[in-house]
């Protein structure tokens, strides 16, 4: 089936839910640091990252419980490694090495090395998952990735110098980060909050035991700053987790990892207004930069001729240029707004503005 009428229009709806989603997930988790800061007062740091991740899998376990969705909450047999992948990486190897890395590191050297996580989404996307991009991408993700280093810049330079070991464990956790990024982006048709819940539910557990084993002196802090971490972990690791996937839905990994990449901006423009921090040169510096960057993307219009290969899949949609299917008695007759069904597409070639999402993962 061949439809050679351009659409440059197409593009516009998958950057109205990708972006925002992106940008939501970064506020939201950049607002845990001023949060998470004024926990620690009364939690241990490795406890307190426990306690968010599960806070963020008991919150959305509950919220699904409460409000049951028909979008897709299982996954097809094919998918099950990637999410199982996914959550060894994320869940369980990166935070292991984390942990390692920080008991040996500055609490600012660890921060700056942190920034490198959207650096390897970018580079195993582009280069190992095959996610298309050019210079203005690549300078936009430079630009980001630069701002969000700036910001996390310690500024004693005698504080710089990191041990090899534990430096190397940090920069595996980002990496281990990275594919969970990327690994996750193969499973993002299914619900988002079902995803995010299972991952929260697995990093929490695992956190919990790290914090419980390896730091023996460990003292439990009062309920109500349990109940705290909780809540602010459902919010600001959950729900940002699972706008996250949304995001990777319609944006690919390599877009919405920079757009994420924005999240310590917003926790460091968060601390001014909540703990009353002062406005550095540096911030509006690695503010400047990120506004840039963010900017190349937005401004991004990748349009070609493409040839989309037969596929059959399911996942929540609406009726739209790429989804012209008829409905069976079993399904939804006649629906116009967003509905889940198994469905297939036909081959089709045509062309329009287009994102690497999960209908447009072609070559180029």
């Amino acid at each position: 089936m061949i439809d050679r009428e351009r659409q440059p229009g197409w593009s516009q709806p998958l950057r109205a839910a990708g972006v925002p989603a992106a940008l939501g997930a970064a506020f939201l988790f950049g607002a845990s640091t001023p949060l998470s800061k004024a926990l620690l007062s009364s939690v241990d740091p490795w406890l307190l990252a426990g306690l968010l991740y599960l806070g963020s899998g008991l919150g959305l376990a509950a919220y699904r419980l409460v409000r049951p969705t028909s979008r897709r909450a299982r996954l097809a047999h094919g998918e099950w490694p990637w999410l199982i992948s996914a959550i060894v990486a994320g869940g369980i190897i990166a935070p292991v090495l984390l942990m390692y890395g920080l008991t040996h590191l500055a609490a600012s050297s660890a921060s700056l090395l942190l920034n490198t996580e959207g650096a390897f989404t970018a580079l195993l996307a582009w280069f190992v998952f095959r996610e298309n991009f050019d210079l203005r991408i690549a300078v936009g993700m430079i630009a980001i990735v630069a701002g969000a280093a700036i910001i996390s810049w310690p500024g004693e330079p005698a504080s710089l110098p990191m041990a090899v070991g534990p430096t190397l464990a940090v920069l595996g956790a980002c990496l281990a980060w990275g594919l969970d990024n990327n690994l996750t982006r193969k499973v993002s048709l299914a619900d988002p909050t079902w995803i995010a819940c299972i991952k929260g539910l697995v990093a929490g557990t695992t956190n919990l035991l790290l914090a419980l084993v390896l730091t023996r002196s460990l003292t439990l802090p009062p309920m109500v700053s349990v109940g705290a971490a909780l809540v602010v972990g459902c919010i600001a690791y959950g729900v940002s987790l699972s706008l996250f996937v949304l995001s990777l839905r319609y944006l690919g990994s390599a877009r919405t990892a920079a757009y994420f990449s924005v999240a310590p901006f917003f926790g460091a423009a968060l601390s001014i207004l909540l703990l009353k921090e002062a406005v550095t040169v540096q911030l509006m510096t690695a503010g400047a930069l990120m506004a840039f960057g963010v900017w190349l993307h937005l401004t991004e219009h990748h349009s070609h001729e493409h040839t989309h290969d037969a596929l059959e899949h399911e996942h929540e949609h609406v009726h739209d240029e790429h989804h012209r299917h008829e409905h069976d008695a079993t399904q939804v007759a006649g629906a116009t707004g967003k509905h889940t069904h198994a469905h297939r597409h036909d081959s089709l070639t045509h062309g329009h503005a287009h994102y690497p999402d999960a209908h447009h993962r072609h070559d180029h």
